[in-house]
């Protein structure tokens, strides 16, 4: 199967015929013509949330202008002697600066960035030990100018610089990158940071990897964001308007991808070199977002352990992204094309052609979703889980607490939550059952083509990931259904759109913890007064998520975990069995 020339592959046995007939229909239609000219009738009648979202077709044009002006401001920090830079940003805000960080590292005399994507008070405390706080350029990175996580991250942070360097000097240790016109971009002029970014507003927040949220973290680590914007003007050229589709990578991935979902394969897994890994990150949150509404959706998996072809379902595709040199996993997937399963290869020439990748994927998913009829630039059920948090927020605020609930079940130092509804569990409180039962009952509850999710609101620390992909795994080993994991509340931005959007396949398995450290949010920026904590704050979050799925008829359970995490999240394992 390996390639030597082709850059993309596809082995898809007998869904060959969906594929052209697919692209013979995106040629008839000419929607690579009428998606240049940003016709919002290629997904949907109406414009809304179209027209407006259609910015990312030129940003690579656009950004190749002002990366010298990027370089000078690269330079003035580095000048200024700072040694660190720490992103405050959520989903499409910080996953593709994420995944440049992970990709590239640090450059010789350049800062180190972090990127600070969550409200645990333990995800903050660890950053804190890693920085000094008085040689930290913070950006701050929101396109609304209102996500509550990171306005939460800068008034906390805020505080601290301003204690520490007084608050005539604080606003020199803030940028930030929002869209014209928000509320930030007022607040960032009041207390005079250092710089502002204003970026296109015609874009999304998960199709903005190559505009200033992506570019201006990556520039300042050293990044040679005018080789990424290259790659990425060579993929754009690739897929013009008057391009045949039949020769469009693009087209005929995001063909393939939606004419797939559609007979059932919706289950995209990715197998990622480790080099490049963390681009899965960022395409997780590209399709789950874009495609997982009006009951659809095509669902990412990443981050899953490649297992024997005879342990997956006939609900899956696969895709192998790899760098040329490595071609070590080209036996196992030549066993999945003999097992029947379709498999897309794509290899990278280098790490830069990750500029490429982010083009490729944004088209890819476009396209997927006219062949989906749906709209592939909205999010109509994030929102949920973010009311539901806002109003036992409001409640903690008012009454001192939050609301709370009497676990179903305690077993062993953890506290279960469940709903009967479609759970079998024993209702005589008198016969309560072991961890095993109940992973028994509420697996048991999962319909054909089912999915399991593990939402961990706990702090992405290695040993953590480490036990919880333990835990996934075996969840694959025992149902042979896909895994996902996201930590809290990262994920609500990233796939919470597809857990609620979608067809309603998914059990989700929350796991909380006691948060041993709590870390008050200031009132305001600069100020000491507060009446909420990051701790009050996920797990607000939490419960609003749950309530969120279970208004919507998803399947969820939690595991509050009132002892240690690790043997907490042991013990669960354990209770699946080998």
């Amino acid at each position: 199967m390996h390639m030597k020339d082709e850059t993309i592959h596809f082995e898809l046995g007998g869904y060959s015929d969906a594929l052209e007939q697919g692209l013979e229909a995106i040629q008839e239609q000419d929607i690579f013509k009428r998606l240049w000219k940003h016709d919002h009738t290629v997904w949907k009648s109406e414009p809304d949330e179209i027209t407006n979202r259609l910015g990312w077709l030129q940003v690579p044009a656009e950004m190749k202008e002002v990366v010298p002006e990027l370089t000078r401001f690269t330079d003035d920090i580095r000048e200024g002697g700072y040694q660190y830079v720490v992103l405050l940003g959520m989903g499409g805000s910080s996953l593709a600066p994420d995944v440049f960080q992970k990709t590239f590292g640090i450059a010789d005399r350049y800062p180190e960035l972090f990127v600070l994507d969550s409200t645990d008070p333990g995800a903050i405390l660890n950053l804190l030990e890693k920085i000094d706080i008085t040689k930290t350029i913070f950006i701050v990175s929101t396109k609304s100018g209102s996500t509550v996580e990171t306005l939460s991250l800068f008034k906390f942070m805020y505080t601290k610089i301003a204690n520490a360097v007084g608050v005539d000097q604080a606003g020199m240790h803030f940028v930030v990158v929002t869209d014209p016109g928000s509320g930030l971009e007022k607040l960032a002029k009041k207390v005079r940071f250092r710089r502002i970014f204003l970026n296109n507003p015609d874009i999304g927040g998960r199709y903005s990897a190559l505009s200033y949220f992506g570019l201006v973290p990556t520039a300042l680590i050293g990044v040679d964001i005018d080789a990424l914007l290259e790659r990425a003007l060579s993929v754009a050229r690739a897929s013009g308007e008057d391009a045949n589709v039949d020769e469009v990578p693009a087209a005929k991935l995001g063909v393939a991808l939606g004419e797939l979902a559609k007979v059932g394969r919706d289950k995209l897994t990715f197998i990622i070199s480790p080099d490049v890994e963390s681009f899965g990150d960022w395409v997780e949150q590209l399709l789950a977002e874009s495609t997982g509404k009006e009951g659809k959706g095509i669902l990412p998996v990443v981050g899953e352990k490649l297992a024997a072809p005879h342990t997956y379902g006939d609900d899956r595709v696969f895709v192998w992204l790899h760098l040329k040199e490595d071609d070590s996993l080209a036996k196992a997937f030549e066993s999945l094309i003999e097992a029947g399963h379709p498999v897309i290869e794509i290899v990278l020439g280098d790490a830069y052609d990750i500029g490429g990748q982010f083009f490729l994927w944004e088209m890819a998913t476009a396209v997927a979703g006219q062949r989906l009829g749906i709209n592939p630039f909205d999010q109509p059920n994030v929102e949920s889980a973010k009311v539901k948090a806002r109003v036992m927020m409001a409640a903690y605020q008012e009454q001192g607490q939050l609301p709370t609930e009497a676990p179903r079940f305690e077993v062993d130092g953890i506290e279960v939550y469940a709903t009967a509804s479609g759970l079998s569990f024993p209702n005589n409180e008198k016969d309560r059952p072991s961890l095993k039962e109940i992973f028994n009952g509420f697996l048991g509850a999962a319909d054909p083509g089912a999915y399991l999710t593990l939402q961990a609101y706990l702090p992405d620390t290695d040993e953590t990931h480490r036990t919880l992909s333990v835990l996934r795994h075996r969840l694959h080993d025992r149902t042979g259904f896909a895994t996902t994991l996201g930590f809290g509340p990262r994920f609500l931005h990233s796939t919470g759109q597809m857990h609620k959007g979608d067809s309603g396949n998914g059990l989700f398995i929350q796991i909380t913890s006691e948060k041993s450290e709590d870390l008050a949010i200031p009132e305001e920026a600069g100020e000491d007064e507060s009446s909420i904590s990051f701790g009050v704050l996920i797990q607000a979050q939490a419960l609003g998520d749950r309530q969120a799925l279970q208004e919507e008829g998803r399947k969820v359970i939690r595991f509050h975990l009132a002892g240690d995490v690790q043997s907490g999240i042991q013990k669960l394992t354990d209770a699946l069995g080998e």
